[in-house]
């Protein structure tokens, strides 16, 4: 698809937000969207075909050893079949279909430049990320652009593109890589200034889940700053996405006074803490409206939080089940199977309510396989998040779609019915009676 000068901004995801010609009224209208995670980046719980069909000896367990492995001429012409056929046109059709109004793009700066000593393939995906908006503005979905790996890497986990050290604000050229990620954002705050791309790219996120917990805050806090300055004076106009970086959204409150249109992005999930992944299933229930909901809640209020808050990643996958999850050929810890090689998330202490008789079989089965009580309670659980996240600015979930986990997939879920068919018109919300999961036949260990 090229790109033209004639194009229509008149066109509506949904009778509920407007036309993408008009303002999005953001912090009055929820956000309700997607991501479209495992697209421009590969990550082996989404896309484990890739992974399965290698020999664990040659240590490919991310897009940067799988690109290596591969060697440049492959690695560009395998990775580019994924792009083109992952995710499409109909994507987007489904998901305008689904109620849906937000699209997420995850991306990596190798869509953008290349670094001395990468094996990423490089620059391809840019073409993708400029059709996939197209694509966006042809059903009225906006587009909140997601810079998921910078030079260096953030987080240093696989999602990133990059498993291992953080090299980014950290190391000896966590300066340098700071500062390339500063010239990535001029680069591309201009391109995105365009008059074309002023009402469909209405957010831009600056890094994905820096890892506050590990890096300097302080420092963090002092290049979030400067980016702004950078994507402002590029000429872009919308909202700008910084993560809440792992450390409590109360933290935020006071954060960025006199810079305009930060909106603080947070990822919530009960599956990678030992406390909420052991909860029963109507405790997590109970959670997602009783904790999370006051949390966004106070956030949004900039007399008790920060402002402006988003959920940008969720799920509804209750349990760490999924093969590659927590990296490739790692367990995990709902059976106490966590093998991380890390002493500070490993475990082999079973996780699941109780901690006796833990099975993944029962999560990571064919939804055909799905009990109906287990349905009612994906469905119930979801909702109960979409119900509080609602109390923010709104909500993002990961993902639209994975090659085999129905519990991770937006479309899978929904023809599984453990998704409501349309995003705004739900069967439960916060405040409902919560059932007793167990009385109605579903075991907490499956």
């Amino acid at each position: 698809m090229g790109l033209w000068d004639d194009y229509d901004d008149s066109v509506q995801a949904n009778g509920n937000v407007p036309p993408l010609n008009q303002e999005f009224p953001y912090g009055t209208t929820p956000i309700r969207g997607v991501n479209l995670g495992g697209w421009l980046i590969i990550e082996p719980f989404i896309t484990p075909s890739f992974f399965d069909a290698i020999d664990s000896k040659f240590g490919v367990v991310d897009e940067f050893t799988l690109s290596k492995h591969l060697g440049p001429t492959n690695a560009a012409k395998t990775i580019e079949k994924h792009y083109a056929n992952f995710i499409n046109e109909t994507a987007f059709r489904e998901i305008r279909e689904a109620g849906l109004d937000h699209v997420r793009i995850p991306f990596g700066y190798w869509a953008i430049m290349t670094l001395e000593g990468d094996s990423f393939v490089p620059m391809i995906s840019w073409r993708y990320l400029l059709r996939a908006i197209e694509y966006a503005r042809k059903y009225g979905l906006r587009v909140k652009l997601d810079l998921h790996s910078v030079p260096g890497g953030a987080n240093g986990w696989n999602h990133s593109g990059k498993l291992g050290p953080i090299g980014w604000l950290n190391g000896t050229n966590g300066d340098i890589n700071a500062q390339k990620t500063l010239d990535l954002h001029n680069q591309m705050a201009t391109f995105f200034a365009q008059p074309r791309y002023k009402h469909v790219v209405t957010m831009y996120g600056l890094v994905n889940e820096p890892k506050m917990i590990s890096l300097d805050a302080d420092r963090v806090i002092e290049w979030t700053s400067k980016a702004h300055d950078v994507v402002r004076k590029a000429g872009y106009q919308g909202y700008i996405i910084f993560g809440d970086g792992f450390r409590g959204l109360d933290t935020w409150k006071g954060e960025f006074k006199g810079l305009d249109k930060m909106l603080l992005d947070v990822h919530q999930y009960v599956i990678f803490n030992v406390g909420q992944i052991s909860a029963t299933h109507s405790a997590k229930v109970k959670f997602a409206c009783d904790g999370w909901g006051p949390q966004m809640a106070k956030s949004v209020d900039t007399s008790t939080g920060f402002g402006p808050t988003v959920v940008g990643e969720w799920g509804q996958a209750e349990t760490d089940c999924t093969p590659h999850l927590n990296n490739v050929g790692v367990g995990s810890r709902w059976e106490g199977t966590l093998n991380s090689g890390d002493p500070l998330t490993q475990t082999n202490v079973p996780s699941c309510p109780g901690g006796k008789g833990c099975s993944c079989d029962g999560a990571n089965t064919s939804p055909s396989n799905y009990s109906k009580a287990y349905k009612k309670f994906l469905l119930m659980f979801a909702e109960a998040q979409m119900d509080s996240f609602e109390k923010s600015w709104g909500w993002l979930y990961w993902t639209w779609d994975t090659e085999a986990a129905t519990q991770w997939s937006y479309k899978k879920g929904l023809a599984a019915g453990i998704l409501p068919e349309k995003a705004n018109t739900r069967s439960f919300k916060c405040g409902d009676t919560i059932p007793d999961f167990v009385g109605e036949g579903l075991p907490e260990t499956y």
